[in-house]
């Protein structure tokens, strides 16, 4: 069965620290490009992060660069989220995607990507 499963999402204060983990089983995510998504209640699917199959290009977007960082462990078959300085707004429901075909123009278009994570909440709250 391919899937992907996040997980390390939960209950942080403002100013802490999260690191979300997209493990794909399956498949070789490898071979795949992955982006990070969030979608918060009554607002659309927004890309967060970027990685590219070999890990050598990654993008931010702007309300996350600096404090978020994405890496990749593709012996572990996994991609992290690290999210540090974390702020209320940043409070949503957190998807991973693996694409096969992703270039840079659609890194954050989500029809693009062929396989998601069922997601993983975070909350930013004190």
């Amino acid at each position: 069965q391919l899937q992907l499963v996040e997980s390390g999402g939960g209950l942080v204060q403002p100013g802490g620290s999260l690191r979300l983990s997209c493990a794909a089983s399956g498949f070789t995510l490898g071979y795949y490009a992955v982006g990070w998504f969030r979608q918060a209640p009554g607002k659309e699917r927004e890309g967060v992060s970027f990685i590219s199959s070999s890990g050598g290009s990654t993008n931010y977007a702007d309300s996350v660069k600096d404090r978020f960082t994405i890496s990749r462990d593709n012996a572990k078959n996994t991609v992290y989220l690290r999210m540090n300085s974390l702020k209320p707004e940043d409070t949503a429901v957190y998807y991973c995607a693996a694409g096969s075909r992703i270039i840079s123009a659609t890194m954050y278009s989500p029809r693009e990507y062929n396989y998601w994570g069922q997601g993983t909440q975070v909350t930013v709250s004190s």
